[in-house]
């Protein structure tokens, strides 16, 4: 399917150039008001990174995204910051639908796991961001893609996998914020490698023949954020090419 997404920095619409804060465009747009016109547009699932709370938990806005669930009528995806149960707990009793954990995935595993028991795992969604080093290797970014993590993308697929790992968001940091096509080739390989998990593939659209390539990827949905910011294409144009299941 095709899932609109929105960055917020202190409430702003933002984007960042592959997860660097120092290169940052924002956007004059009310956060409420662009999610709602993605939801009037046919949108079945909508993600929302709290940037904010990515780089400092300390800071989440939790606040307004409780407001943005409660004004929406399509389920709300979020992610960023997400540190402890409780965190999860509220943001799920706030109105989230799915709640994206990144960092603590690669860090506390046995933590994340135990969520996996109490929410189920239709509403957690792994967040494996990577760079792929000179040897193909896929490794994990955590921190707000502030440093690596040391772990692969493989290595904690098979971590999670006997827990029920169903949902699992993933990014080539190289291509995030480009605009210059997605990494077709890995989502295809996931996709091939993992069939029952369901992929969502983020980073680098800036066309809907890039939508396209990656429907023929064999992934379940595509993040879009800064193509529909820019107005390269509508939401509508988008599921017109990739029809929500």
């Amino acid at each position: 399917m095709i899932i609109p997404a929105i960055d917020l920095i202190d409430g702003q619409v933002v984007r960042l150039y592959q997860g660097d804060y120092d290169q940052q465009t924002t956007f004059e747009y009310s956060p409420l008001e662009q999610l709602q016109s993605y939801e009037r547009q046919g949108a079945q699932l909508l993600h929302l990174v709290d940037l904010t709370g990515a780089k400092d938990p300390q800071q989440r806005q939790t606040a307004l995204i409780t407001k943005l669930a409660a004004a929406l009528h399509t389920p709300l995806q979020v992610g960023g910051g997400i540190r402890s149960h409780e965190q999860v707990k509220e943001l799920l009793q706030s109105g989230v639908y799915r709640v994206v954990i990144g960092s603590l995935a690669v860090k506390q595993p046995a933590l994340v796991k135990e969520w996996f028991a109490e929410f189920g795992a239709e509403r957690i969604c792994l967040a494996l961001d990577v760079n792929i080093d000179d040897n193909g290797n896929k490794v994990v970014a955590v921190s707000g893609w502030q440093s690596g993590g040391g772990k692969t993308l493989e290595s904690l697929v098979a971590e999670f996998t006997p827990v029920g790992l169903k949902h699992a968001l993933v990014t080539d940091i190289s291509r995030d914020g480009t605009m210059t096509g997605a990494n077709n080739a890995l989502y295809h390989e996931l996709a091939s490698s993992y069939p029952k998990i369901r992929w969502q593939a983020s980073g680098g659209i800036a066309s809907l023949t890039d939508v396209a390539a990656v429907r023929d990827s064999g992934v379940s949905g595509i993040i879009i954020g800064k193509a529909l910011l820019t107005q390269q294409f509508t939401v509508t144009e988008a599921i017109q090419c990739w029809p929500n299941a």
